[in-house]
């Protein structure tokens, strides 16, 4: 059995480290109107009469991929994503990136390549890169480091916080690319250490190479969400699936229950991933396994949002919100066993 916390990542010690950190900031709160809870996805204050949103993510161990494929152009994709797809889930638009690269030393291909990566995240999302930092520290990086802030805006009245999710409301799933940007270094662990493989090697039971899957970028969801929250349906939560996996979904609302009961197959490479020691319910604490994105609407509304999703990315309604007040997450599994996160 192999989890996380073996491969180096300690999920539960990473969430009491940000909570110690966190908790020193409340009382900074009171020099903005700030308009969301802590742990949303997003988070916004009043300006005037609008609402602007801001979040900051980075690549993580990723880089640690790229490094051994000596390609670059790509994780700075994953970067925008981070970032974007997380204002979105707020109802806002992403409109503006402010990049930082740390690196061991100055490398202008590395830089150059990594840029390239960025601009056209940024093309994909349709915000622009307006300003950033790069800083040169042998002492601290390793290689170098990759992260983004980004800035989006909504109608203070269209905020969305999963405060009007109610029992009977359906969830739909939008298809993720692959692995996206998390869990690389427990994926990392079972590709390279337990199975021994090259980064150059097949990757068990897909067409592609371990490094080609591992470093596919992750998907930006912009366009599908931003024609979703133009129309006059009623979004009631909207979730990315990154870190921490289905318990994402908890961070919408923690007053009702979710169950998920008819999740997508997951791509080869989480099928992989547990078949070499990952236990299922861990699985689904750790990866997206299939699912990138997530959208809670009234059961009424299902059909018109799977259209317009479907426009852009494949997505299908997967489960429905219960009324336990419980904040759990209740998943049927690819190998069809019950867990709850």
């Amino acid at each position: 059995m192999v989890t996380y916390a073996d491969s180096g990542v300690d999920i539960d010690l990473e969430a009491l480290t940000i909570s110690k950190l966190v908790s020193k900031f409340e009382k900074t709160l009171k020099y903005a109107d700030v308009l969301t809870r802590k742990g949303h996805f997003a988070s916004i204050i009043r300006v005037g009469d609008m609402a602007i949103a801001m979040s900051t993510d980075g690549v993580g161990s990723k880089i640690l991929v790229a490094e051994k494929l000596g390609k670059y152009d790509t994780i700075g994709i994953d970067c925008i994503a981070m970032v974007v797809n997380d204002i979105l889930c707020v109802g806002a638009k992403p409109i503006a990136i402010l990049d930082y690269l740390a690196m061991e030393k100055p490398d202008p291909q590395i830089a150059s390549e990594i840029g390239e990566g960025l601009a056209k995240g940024a093309e994909l999302s349709e915000t622009a890169i307006i300003g950033g930092e790069t800083a040169t520290l042998p002492e601290i990086v390793n290689n170098f480091d990759l992260a983004a802030m980004g800035m989006g805006i909504t109608d203070p009245k269209n905020i969305i916080t999963g405060e009007k999710i109610k029992a009977g409301d359906k969830i739909i799933g939008v298809e993720s690319s692959g692995i996206h940007s998390n869990g690389l270094t427990l994926a990392r662990k079972i590709f390279l250490e337990k199975l021994k493989l090259d980064i150059n090697d097949p990757l068990p039971g897909s067409k592609d190479k371990v490094g080609e899957e591992l470093l596919k970028p992750t998907r930006i969801y912009v366009k599908p969400i931003l024609e979703l929250l133009r129309s006059e349906l009623d979004i009631h939560g909207l979730a990315h699936i990154t870190g921490g996996g289905y318990t994402n979904i908890r961070r919408l609302n923690r007053k009702v229950t979710y169950k998920l009961d008819n999740l997508p197959e997951p791509q080869p490479i989480f099928k992989t991933i547990h078949e070499n020691g990952v236990p299922i319910d861990e699985m689904y604490k750790v990866f997206n396994m299939g699912i990138g994105f997530i959208i809670v609407v009234d059961k009424e509304d299902v059909k018109e949002t799977i259209k317009i999703i479907k426009k852009t990315y494949n997505a299908k309604e997967i489960g429905a919100v219960e009324g336990d007040p419980t904040g759990a997450v209740k998943i049927k599994t690819y190998t069809k066993e019950d867990i709850i996160l």
